[in-house]
């Protein structure tokens, strides 16, 4: 059996056996194509499948870096080294080939995705306007409703908080006008760090209450529409219907206020270890992904204003 045999007696189980989609089979079969044309120049001939299982974590290693050399990204070649690893897998279960030592190989590690931030105004609509979708005709309690997703959007953008922190704020937690100027939040880790509130976070949360009405401190202070703790799919829902109310972008979600702070906070001018210790990272590495961030809006604020950018 040479490679190309092995190559199609894989995709044949793996539409029957496995029940693959055919994008999978697809993309799988384009993956181990390119691998079994990268042996042909590394080792001189048409791979069969004593030449298969004779291959060394180098040869892998090889063919990552000339894909690399060819511009895949990090995730391509991850994709790419996990289609390959199933294809020799099913050589050696199902077809006798020899087994490979290729347990301590390891893929490239994905970088992580770039923040996607709202425009200034875009994060302000949010904070402002949320409350828009709820109909007094459609929605029970929506004063109530209206003025609680207000408040909490406000509190994401105005605060960077993550939207697990701010639902997990009980009543007494509330930075009302007149309280402490920074309000202490449990973030990941169970670690707590002191952030500032703006006025205008705490003017929507005070008129957030006035619907809400009163309760014993230790309720949640975010409800949802039957009394418990608001649940972060049903924020996650309303910032949807908004967006597509307010035509703005998809990436317009709860977590991307808080990359909203952050990127806005930088393009002001703050420093990266404020931001860091605001949003609660362990590691500065994380905020530092907000400067590519703000590298990106500020070339793109240069090609629309520069005159000769085109």
């Amino acid at each position: 059996m040479n490679g190309e045999q092995a190559r199609a007696a894989w995709l044949d189980w793996l539409a029957r056996e496995r029940r693959a989609s055919a994008h999978t089979i697809e993309a799988y079969g384009a993956d181990a194509a390119l691998f079994l044309g990268f042996l042909t120049h590394h080792l001189g001939d048409v791979p069969d499948l004593a030449a298969l299982g004779a291959l060394r974590p180098a040869d892998l290693r090889a063919f990552l870096a000339a894909r690399a050399a060819e511009g895949d990204s990090g995730a391509t070649r991850a994709r790419r080294l996990a289609a390959i690893r199933g294809f020799l897998r099913h050589m050696t279960r199902h077809h006798g080939m020899a087994a490979l030592p290729l347990g301590a190989l390891r893929g490239p590690r994905p970088k992580a995705p770039i923040p996607r931030a709202l425009t200034p105004e875009a994060a302000r609509s949010v904070a402002r306007e949320a409350g828009e979708i709820y109909d007094p005709a459609r929605h029970e309690n929506a004063p109530m409703q209206a003025a609680r997703d207000v408040a909490l959007f406000s509190l994401l953008y105005g605060a960077g908080l993550r939207i697990s922190e701010a639902l997990s704020l009980d009543l007494r937690d509330a930075p009302l006008p007149g309280r402490a100027d920074a309000l202490r939040v449990r973030g990941k880790g169970d670690k707590e760090r002191l952030v500032p509130v703006l006025p205008a976070v705490r003017a929507a949360i005070a008129a957030y209450l006035a619907e809400r009405g009163p309760g014993a401190p230790e309720e949640p202070l975010f409800l949802g529409a039957r009394g418990k703790r608001l649940d972060a799919a049903v924020a996650q829902r309303a910032l949807r219907e908004f967006r597509r109310l307010a035509g703005l972008p998809e990436h317009a979600t709860p977590h991307a206020l808080r990359h909203s702070f952050a990127t806005h906070l930088l393009g002001a001018g703050a420093d990266l270890r404020a931001i860091q210790d605001l949003l609660g990272h362990a590691s500065l590495s994380t905020t530092q992904r907000y400067t590519a961030v703000d590298a990106a809006g500020l070339l793109a604020t240069w090609k629309k204003a520069h005159p000769r950018a085109g």
